[in-house]
This record gives C-alpha cells, sequence and structure tokens, in this order.
C-alpha cells in the first residue's frame, strides 16, 4: 500500500484554469453590471473563500463599499448579497465553461497518482451550480475525481477544515497525515493546515501570480520565478509544506512526503520546501 492514501485537489488555478481567470472576470462583471465597478486586485485578494463569503469581504473593503455606496446611496446589506449571488452563480458557470482546460500536464499527473492507488477528491469554493459546467469538461478532458465538495456544502466554508473532513470520509482516506492538500490559494492551503494534512501550493498557475498560460510562458526562467514570488510568499506564509510551480511537478513532492513519513516526521513540521 502506498504511504500516501489520498491526494485532495482544488479546481481553479490548481487543476483548470490556469491563472483562475474565471473567478476574477465573472465578479468584475456582476459589480460592473450594479455601477460599482471593482478591481482585479481586490477580486483576487480573497480568491479562495466560498463565493459569498467573497462577495461579503468585496464589500466590506474601503474601496468596495466605496463603490456601493456610489452606486447605490447607502450600505450594502444581506439582501444585496443575495442579489449579486444570484447573478453570479450564472456569470460564474458561464465564465468557467470558458476557462475549463486542464493545467498543463495536470493529467499526467493524476493518471500517475492513480497508478499508485492513491484515491482523487477535490474541494472548491464553487458552488455546485457553478461547477455544473466544469465538471462535465473535465471529466472529458480525461479528469474526474473521486469525490468533489462545494461551498456551502458543509456547515463551514475554508479554511475550516470541514470540506477536505467530508472528501476523506467518503474516499474511506486515512490517517490524515498520510493525504495531501494542493490549493493555489492561501485560505485553501490553510483549510489544509487546520485538518492535519500535508499541504503543496501551486504558485505560478495560481491566482496569487494570476498570469493566463500564454503570458506565463512567454516569460523567460528569471521572469517566470520573480512574478511568482507573491504567491510564493503568500503560500509559505499560509503554512505549506511545499510550493511548486502546478501540479506538473507533484509526483515529486509526493515522493518526499513519503519518504518524510518514513522518517516518522508529520505535516507542519518544517519551512516549506520551495521548488519554482
Amino acid at each position: 500500500m502506498p504511504a500516501i492514501k489520498a491526494v485532495i485537489f482544488d479546481w481553479a488555478g490548481t487543476m483548470v484554469d490556469f491563472g483562475s481567470r474565471a473567478p476574477v472576470m465573472a465578479m468584475m462583471s456582476v459589480f460592473e453590471a450594479r455601477n460599482a465597478p471593482i478591481g482585479e486586485a481586490l477580486v483576487r485578494q480573497f480568491m479562495g473563500s466560498a463565493k459569498r463569503d467573497h462577495v461579503k469581504l468585496i464589500l466590506s473593503t474601503p474601496q468596495g463599499e466605496a463603490a456601493w455606496r456610489k452606486a447605490s446611496d447607502r450600505p450594502w446589506t444581506e439582501e444585496d448579497v443575495d442579489g449579486i449571488m444570484e447573478a453570479l452563480e450564472p456569470a460564474m458557470a458561464e465564465a468557467a465553461r470558458t476557462c475549463s482546460a486542464l493545467i498543463p500536464d495536470a493529467l499526467d499527473t493524476v493518471r500517475w497518482l492513480r497508478a499508485r492507488g492513491i484515491r482523487i477528491g477535490s474541494t472548491t469554493g464553487y458552488t455546485r451550480p457553478m461547477m455544473q459546467g466544469i465538471l462535465p469538461s473535465a471529466a472529458e478532458q480525461g479528469y474526474e475525481p473521486d469525490v468533489t465538495v462545494c461551498a456551502g456544502e458543509t456547515r463551514l466554508g475554508r479554511p475550516a477544515p470541514e470540506m477536505i473532513w467530508r472528501v476523506l470520509s467518503a474516499l474511506q482516506a486515512w490517517p490524515v497525515a498520510h493525504c495531501v492538500k494542493v490549493d493555489d490559494a492561501p485560505v485553501g492551503i490553510a483549510a489544509g493546515r487546520n485538518a492535519g494534512l500535508w499541504t503543496v501550493g501551486v504558485a505560478a498557475s495560481g491566482n496569487g501570480t494570476g498570469l493566463s498560460l500564454a503570458k506565463y510562458e512567454g516569460l523567460s526562467p528569471d521572469a517566470r520565478r520573480k512574478a511568482a514570488e507573491g504567491a510564493i510568499a503568500e503560500l509559505t506564509a499560509a503554512g505549506a509544506d511545499f510550493v511548486i510551480a502546478s501540479v506538473a511537478d507533484l509526483p515529486q513532492v509526493i515522493e518526499r512526503i513519503e519518504i518524510s513519513l518514513r522518517e516518522g516526521k508529520l505535516p507542519g513540521g518544517a519551512p516549506a520546501a520551495v521548488s519554482l
């Protein structure tokens, strides 16, 4: 039996949608439609949170609050959040459909894990309706996790560990120290830490770098590293055990984790190992 029993992946910026573009496109369009435009940096600041929480966090910032007051001449309310979410779900689903390509070599990593008998789960800040276009598109490309838990399907969202624990229960995977969480968002890494798993941050393909695949591939190796510096710092600060460019690099990390387990080491016991 493998030392690692299960790997739980995030979706946008981790397994699909290089640069995590879909959530930014959808969120900005919905706020723009309400005459309360917000910038990309503000949307990315809270990426990884459940989308309702994401909306409320944006509205609670000075920039978001000012934009809303300018558009409506009053503070935002929970009813406003309801309206934004009503528009956001179809906008997110549409944006996600257009940004559903798998991260390069993600499928090779999945096949490598499957060949070793490692179970695969997923969690996401997207609601189930937002995932309606992503799940079949990913399946058509060859990626079908054994279990997917979406935002709103547990009492608490990330950084609480409930979504991860639900996935592990469904996968019948334990102990938690023999399982791995892979995520591009600090809040996802924090959830993995809180659940007791090994955590692997993906810096280049995710929200923290925020570049499309074409733009990223057009950079020199040095420029790629520089572009990812902010993401590396954020994932390290969140407590990641390892930080890699993308899921293409995960097999080498799994092997390092299995060596660590044989040596009696546990998650969170050392500073992040960065391989970019």
